[in-house]
């Protein structure tokens, strides 16, 4: 198990379905080291929550704002959260 500084909860809106966006994610959050989950929602957006320090949170929020190719971002909204349990890996969820 890992000791996060924090969580974040973060909602990405626009052409994010569709493009690779949950898996393109995951790759993302293994390379900075972060745990947690991501999922599309059926409003069409895709949301995650990320856990790990405080630096490649903020690397991996500035990543979502550009996405993977083929993606088109409108907004990206962010909120302090808590991991549901302690995670030590990153995951796609349904």
């Amino acid at each position: 198990m890992f000791d996060h500084d924090k969580a974040v909860r973060v909602r990405i809106s626009g052409k994010v379905q569709g493009v690779g966006f949950r898996y393109w994610t995951r790759d993302e959050a293994v390379r900075l080291g972060l745990t947690g989950w991501v999922r599309n929602e059926e409003d069409g957006a895709v949301v995650a929550v990320i856990a790990g320090p405080d630096s490649a949170i903020s690397t991996m929020i500035e990543r979502f704002r550009r996405g993977p190719s083929g993606a088109s971002i409108s907004s990206v909204e962010t909120e302090a959260t808590q991991l549901e349990k302690n995670s030590t890996d990153f995951r796609i969820t349904r």
